[in-house]
């Protein structure tokens, strides 16, 4: 990514969004109402207007149909689906469903451990509930639609992704949890949660739960940890702690020393086996992190093979859940990390650790959770921060202020059509 020092950058929407906005478009041809741009409605209830970029009726077929086409922007993050016609084709029907199709270039889900089922298109639950929610609010009552999904440079595309590796093969995944893209530098985002830390010590807290992404913070939430106590680490659990290390030495009032982690099992076993930054492009080793606790808790030679042979964490947990073995296994695990924070952070008074599996089934804890979890909910700031304007969210082409920073590796940040990530903790919205 170039170096913009001092300058902005701009958000960008999801492949989510981009269908979205290209079926609520081809409806409204369909329904007499053409236009230039449409307003998709976003997982989080704010509203965000897209540019169409092209519509067209289709051939009578089995059904009056129309298609069009948005052009996919992921502002300043890196990310390569920015460019793409991201086409929905729609035919209205004369019943209340809407059933969505992948067609050229999204890609078919070959194995197990996604969030998709084997043999569908991938197209995950995010945005696959964006698309029903907004084409039936603007279908109204009685009338439904077939809309099938398309990225025709798809294929070339996601052979540059690691699609085909996790197991989705002829084209690019459509993702997105929240729909917009927040774009920043790996030094502007670590600069960020620096601040965030700051604050939250600055109010009075001394607990905060740590999550990798969105699925961390969504079960997080369950578990009743209050907003203002969360903080995203994104994959940089390191450089985090090495700034909880240093917080009652920079001279600011307030230390944060208890500590709660909450993270999907494939993350979190990269931070067991001793990385601290959790790209995919730098760490891994979950299968055999997961492996190796498996052999010390009694598991055979074919059962440790078949924790190697998964296509994900979540598959290889999953599989061994039923196993007499199994809770040694993910309490070895747990134990590991919690002993990795206390050695990378000697100033934590207080650690615990939830470690969940897709969509959001907590298969085990380590450390002291429940003190934590008491803690996070007593342990209140005396003044709320401000919440910024509701309901909207920054048009593409509006900016992100790009952080001062603290020096930080020059690598960019993740994007989910291109790295392990959006399987093990999506880290983009």
């Amino acid at each position: 990514m170039e170096e913009r020092q001092g300058k902005n950058l701009r958000y960008g929407f999801t492949t989510g969004t981009a269908a979205t906005a290209a079926a609520l478009a081809a409806v409204r041809w369909l329904l007499g109402r053409p236009c230039r741009t449409v307003t998709v409605e976003l997982p989080e209830g704010r509203r965000l207007p897209l540019p169409v970029a092209g519509v067209h009726s289709l051939e009578k077929g089995d059904g009056e149909g129309a298609e069009a086409w948005v052009i996919k922007d992921g502002g300043d993050d890196p990310d390569v689906t920015s460019g793409l016609a991201i086409v929905a084709s729609v035919r209205l029907l004369d019943e209340e469903r809407i059933e969505i199709r992948g067609g050229e270039g999204v890609g078919v889900v070959t194995k197990k451990g996604l969030p998709v089922p084997v043999g569908k298109p991938a197209i995950n639950p995010g945005p696959r509930a964006m698309l029903v929610q907004n084409l039936a609010a603007e279908l109204g009552p009685g009338r439904g639609a077939v809309v099938t999904v398309s990225v025709p440079e798809g294929r070339t595309v996601a052979a540059r992704t690691y699609n085909p590796r996790l197991g989705v093969e002829g084209g690019i995944s459509i993702l997105g949890t929240r729909g917009i893209v927040v774009p920043m530098s790996e030094e502007a985002l670590v600069a960020t949660i620096f601040t965030e830390l700051d604050v939250l010590a600055a109010s009075g807290r001394t607990a905060c739960c740590l999550v990798p992404g969105n699925y961390g913070e969504t079960t997080a939430r369950k578990l009743g940890v209050p907003a203002g106590a969360l903080v995203k680490t994104s994959n940089f659990l390191g450089y985090v702690l090495e700034k909880l290390s240093r917080m009652g030495e920079e001279g600011k009032s307030g230390r944060i020393d208890h500590l709660l982690l909450v993270g999907q099992v494939g993350k979190l076993l990269k931070v067991a086996g001793g990385s601290l930054h959790t790209s995919s492009r730098y760490s891994d080793g979950r299968l055999e992190t997961l492996a190796s606790c498996a052999v010390l808790a009694g598991a055979s030679r074919e059962e440790v093979a078949a924790i190697l042979e998964a296509n994900t964490a979540d598959e290889a947990v999953n599989a061994l859940l039923e196993k007499p073995w199994a809770a040694e296994t993910l309490d070895r695990a747990g134990r590991r990390i919690v002993a990795v924070l206390q050695r990378s952070c000697k100033s934590l008074r207080c650690v615990g650790v939830v470690l969940f599996i897709l969509p959001d089934r907590i298969v085990h804890t380590s450390g002291e959770v429940k003190r934590l979890l008491a803690a996070l909910g007593e342990d209140a700031p005396s003044e709320t921060p401000p919440e910024g304007p509701p309901g909207r969210v920054p048009c593409v082409g509006e900016t992100a202020a790009k952080k001062t920073t603290e020096p930080g590796d020059d690598a960019r940040r993740p994007c989910a059509t291109d790295t392990g990530e959006n399987t093990e903790e999506e880290t983009k919205g």
